[in-house]
């Protein structure tokens, strides 16, 4: 039996408390040696031998807090996977019923935050999915999060792997850090594209673009016309090979780095909501153009993405974007920059058609 409680603990619990809109929230600044240094986490730690999850989160939130949990949800369980450390399995809980008066914690500062400004404490990454899916009122979840040298570096939800993006700093280079997707989305935080136009030459100096109406399920701007082809750039990945990706997997192009023309870079930021969310994206974008000959017969779209693709003569599709009688998503000056700079192509090549 001494051999069994001697064994390394690797279960836990997380609680967020929460009362008028706000998370009880504890700042890990006075543990020496703490994993969780000058973070911002919930209440919670480890099981002692012999406990249920419920009797752990009992425990721990009264010796940490001073408060007795009257109601109490079990909402997920949180796989930590790291090299630093042994692998973690963590209950995580909310309540909304406790009574006490709360005392001080020896690890750190108790605040209560109002639920809006979560995200702008210093969190861990994974904490930030998580913390998304407690907002949607997400049904009880398995989250998988992997840290190598502390960044985030795999997260699957219920066996299926989220996407991850380097996160960029405001001059445009590397943080160091990575993000999911959808809390990317909720920050602003700044990541890579690509962006890829498929065009087709008419003669002098005018051509015809592709655009691509957005599949109705897509989590931001469903059912309006956009880019040919467009696409995040995957952590750990670069601009180009997620352009021949993208035009692979939403149109059924098969490219050559060659066949891709780099015409510069674009910058955009937009702020909206969608499904009743906040959407922030703050795009850095690797725009290309793809003048290849495409038969319309040979396109094959990724219907999850792509719900049809149309082709538009470029000054008409201007017009269009200008007058407002284009439901669309595209940026008016990245459109002109390809206009710009596609003539410049054409002018160059010399070549008749």
């Amino acid at each position: 039996m001494e051999e069994l409680k001697a064994q390394p603990r690797n279960m836990t619990t997380l609680c967020y408390i929460e009362k008028d809109g706000e998370y009880l929230m504890l700042h890990r600044v006075l543990k020496k040696n703490d994993v969780n240094k000058d973070k911002w986490i919930g209440i919670g730690g480890h099981f002692e031998y012999g406990e249920s999850p419920e009797e752990c989160l009992l425990r721990e939130v009264r010796e940490e807090t001073g408060l007795t949990l009257l109601h109490y949800n079990f909402r997920g369980l949180i796989t930590f996977i790291s090299d630093d450390y042994q692998p973690e399995y963590m209950c995580l809980y909310t309540a909304d019923e406790f009574e006490g008066e709360m005392i001080s914690c020896n690890e750190g500062i108790l605040e209560w935050v109002p639920k809006n400004k979560i995200r702008e404490l210093n969190l861990w990454e994974g904490d930030k999915i998580f913390f998304r899916l407690l907002d949607e009122n997400a049904p009880f979840f398995s989250l998988k999060l992997c840290y190598i040298n502390n960044v985030l570096k795999e997260a699957c939800l219920d066996g299926r792997e989220l996407e991850l993006f380097d996160i960029l700093l405001p001059d445009m280079t590397p943080s160091g850090r990575t993000g999911e997707r959808g809390t990317i989305h909720e920050n602003g935080d700044w990541h890579a594209t690509s962006h890829i136009w498929v065009v087709r030459r008419k003669s002098g100096l005018k051509f015809d673009v592709l655009l691509q109406k957005r599949s109705s399920c897509k989590d931001s701007f469903p059912g309006s016309y956009d880019i040919s082809s467009a696409g995040h750039v995957n952590a750990g990945d670069t601009c180009l090979p997620t352009a021949l990706r993208e035009l692979k997997e939403e149109l059924g192009i098969t490219a050559q780095p060659e066949d891709l023309t780099f015409i510069g870079i674009h910058d955009a930021e937009y702020k909206g909501s969608f499904y009743n969310r906040t959407f922030h994206n703050c795009e850095h974008s690797a725009v290309y153009v793809y003048d290849s000959p495409v038969a319309d017969d040979s396109l094959s779209l990724q219907p999850e993405e792509v719900e049809s693709v149309i082709w538009m003569d470029y000054d008409e599709c201007l017009d269009r974007l200008k007058d407002g009688s284009l439901d669309h998503c595209i940026f008016l000056d990245e459109f002109l920059m390809l206009g710009n700079e596609y003539r410049k192509i054409i002018k160059a090549a010399s070549i008749p058609v």
